[in-house]
Parts: structure tokens; C-alpha cells; sequence
């Protein structure tokens, strides 16, 4: 007779990321502190803002979409992935979803880690891993009253066709 294994115990400095899909504001210090560890040296908070400018054209802001019971365990999957590749790393992820105006905060990274390169490392690949395939669609809203869904972010690409 096997004995049935226990789960691993989560060890302090690798505690269960922390990833949330939200339409509301997003509070950086809020994420940092949950991230947080005495023995970490480095905190890195990266924020995604829009930008008033896209390929030559005006913009007023951006819609995001998302399904958020299909995005957050996507997003908590890139984070422990990070965290496994960067071992004694912490990590959480915030994306925004709805209508977001220029200079608003539309997505965030924090990580903390014993040393800044770890942090750097990891917060580059989640953001980059983030983009990839986090299931959130954009739609870049323009001053001339015009929109576009941005390439790769297109909610259905088959829409009223069946």
C-alpha cells in the first residue's frame, strides 16, 4: 500500500503568484506589497499605459476585452511559469479590462526577488509571455472618431459568419 504524497509546502519566498483581471484601477504599492519578502533586495513594477500616439494616428484610449474566468487562470499559469524558471522569485500580474483613457494604467508586472537581475529577467519574460497569449482583446480608439481591433488581439476574427 503508497502512501498518498502531501502537497509541496510553498517555501517563503516562493508563495503562490498572484494574478487579477479587473475593470478597476490598478494600485501598484497594493501589488508590491503583496509581493514583497524581507530578504528580497529588488522590487520591479512594470506599468503598461496608453499612449496618446499609435503608428501616426491619435488616440483617445483603448477598450479592452476580456473573459476573465478564461484570463486569470491563463495569467496565473505565465506567473508560475516565471517563478518555477526563477527559483525564490515572486510575482503577481494585474490586467485592466473596459475602456481605459491615454496615461491610464492598462496592464501591471511586479516581481521581487533576492537580486535585481532575476527581477529584471523575470519581468521581461511574463510581459513578454503576457502579450503572447493572454486571452485580452484590444480595441485602439481614435481621435477621428475611427477604431481598429490591433493585429493578434482580435476578440473573433470570424464574427456573424457560421
Amino acid at each position: 500500500m503508497s502512501a498518498t504524497p502531501s502537497p509541496p509546502v510553498e517555501s517563503p519566498s516562493s508563495p503562490p503568484p498572484f494574478a487579477r483581471i479587473t475593470d478597476a484601477p490598478l494600485d501598484g504599492e497594493a501589488l508590491l506589497a503583496r509581493i514583497a519578502h524581507p530578504s528580497h533586495g529588488a522590487q520591479l513594477l512594470f506599468l503598461g499605459v496608453v499612449r496618446d500616439m499609435n503608428e501616426g494616428k491619435e488616440v483617445e484610449g483603448i477598450r479592452y476585452e476580456a473573459f476573465r474566468e478564461m484570463a486569470e487562470p491563463v495569467l496565473l499559469s505565465l506567473l508560475r511559469s516565471a517563478q518555477d524558471q526563477w527559483p525564490g522569485v515572486r510575482a503577481g500580474a494585474e490586467h485592466r479590462f473596459g475602456h481605459l483613457h491615454v496615461g491610464e494604467a492598462s496592464v501591471m508586472v511586479a516581481v521581487s526577488s533576492p537580486h535585481r537581475a532575476e527581477a529584471y529577467e523575470a519581468s521581461r519574460w511574463i510581459m513578454d509571455e503576457l502579450k503572447q497569449s493572454l486571452p485580452v482583446w484590444k480595441e485602439e480608439l481614435y481621435r477621428d472618431g475611427e477604431s481598429q481591433w490591433l493585429k493578434g488581439n482580435s476578440p473573433v476574427s470570424n464574427r456573424g459568419e457560421e
